[in-house]
């Protein structure tokens, strides 16, 4: 798909977003839960380099249950932009937030008693008849954030208290996997469901009857038991696969569409000698007489220095070599096998070029990283392109 000419004429380096592939990732998933969980599109950190503002919005187009954002920040953000949808912040919000986030009707995750506390301090005084809407999140073994098992008992003692329902409304209860994203590692996560389900049934025996959710996209993809009432889907949402080994399980049945391109111009080719060195500390001697092309992107733009050496591009459908060290703001590539390239080419840093492709998985693997990071990493003042 091209891009037009006049998105491009004032940037050397830009993101292009297909929005075509955002709608074949969001049906994808929305066939495969079926019609009863809920299906909450997970957008925190700028969407995963995707632009949070303008994938929100797509995602509303297209019939999202829920958005999830790592801060109250990125909850504001997206309600600037007249998104209506129910969004839940997944990360930690400072309790000076707390009535921004109430205020805003922005969901927030409590993991700690610290921070009940916090609420009932914020809130306990105040006259408003509007009470936060909260989700409980509880470690079953990823052992970061949540309520441990043994916390259970005193927990629903506090949550059941008639004055901080006055506070809050239980609108959730969630837990996040640390394996399930590889079909090979399954006892951990079946572990982590059957304790889930005690949590639940905790719960709805005491009267409550949250939004149950534990999936993200691995737990989505392997483990429909986990579906419960709804599901987190991040990384399957953008095209990207959460594992190897999920990719490889499921390839023959799903296809999924990577949203993201990064393309920059060719901004300088010279001839250079053989035996001459290139870039930072003359790092790579020329083994032949050599055709260089610049392009004006570095690590600050996204592009691990860890590709020094070994990374590509694509020029014409072809592979160009990154040679030397990446710098800060650009890069040095050969083109000598490309005689088409020329100043003003396209250069193709993640995404197809004719039948070629670089996906970030590659470049993850060269920068010993995951696509995750990669994608993540992108700086987000990048134009981005929605076509």
């Amino acid at each position: 798909m091209m891009q037009k000419k006049a998105d491009i004429d004032s940037v050397r380096t830009w993101v292009e977003i297909d929005k075509k592939a955002i709608a074949h990732n969001y049906r994808l998933f929305r066939k495969f839960i079926g019609k009863g969980p809920k299906l909450l599109g997970v957008v925190k950190s700028n969407a995963y380099g995707h632009n949070l503002k303008e994938f929100s919005k797509e995602l509303e187009r297209l019939g999202i249950d829920w958005l999830g954002v790592d801060s109250i920040t990125e909850g504001l953000s997206i309600r600037g932009e007249k998104i209506r949808k129910p969004i839940l912040v997944l990360g930690h919000t400072l309790p000076a937030l707390f009535e921004t986030a109430r205020d805003n009707n922005i969901s927030i995750t409590i993991s700690s008693f610290a921070m009940l506390e916090a609420l009932r301090k914020v809130f306990h005084k105040k006259k408003s008849k509007k009470i936060i809407n909260i989700h409980i999140k509880v470690d079953t073994g990823m052992h970061r954030q949540g309520f441990q098992l043994e916390e259970l008992t005193e927990l629903m003692r506090v949550l059941q208290d008639p004055a901080n329902k006055k506070i809050f409304n239980i609108e959730g209860l969630f837990t996040h996997f640390a394996e399930a994203k590889n079909p090979r590692a399954g006892d951990t996560t079946r572990r982590q469901i059957k304790e889930f389900e005690i949590w639940l049934k905790t719960f709805h025996d005491a009267g409550i009857n949250p939004i149950a959710h534990a999936s993200a996209t691995g737990g989505t993809l392997l483990y429909p038991k986990a579906h419960f009432d709804m599901v987190r889907v991040g990384i399957g949402m953008y095209g990207l696969w959460p594992s190897r080994e999920a990719e490889e399980y499921l390839t023959h049945r799903l296809k999924l569409a990577p949203v993201l391109s990064w393309k920059a111009v060719v901004s300088e080719i010279k001839n250079i000698k053989k035996g001459e060195r290139v870039g930072y500390d003359l790092t790579e001697m020329l083994m032949r007489n050599t055709r260089l092309a610049v392009i004006p992107i570095g690590y600050w733009h996204g592009f691990p220095r860890l590709l020094s050496g070994r990374g590509r591009v694509l020029i014409h459908g072809q592979s160009a070599r990154v040679l030397g060290r990446v710098s800060m703001d650009m890069i040095v590539v050969d083109v000598t096998d490309i005689p088409k390239a020329k100043v003003g080419d396209i250069a193709t840093l993640i995404g197809s070029d004719k039948k070629t492709e670089i996906n970030a998985g590659e470049m993850a693997a060269f920068a010993a990283t995951t696509h995750y990071e990669i994608v993540t990493r992108l700086n987000p003042l990048m134009k981005k392109i929605y076509k």
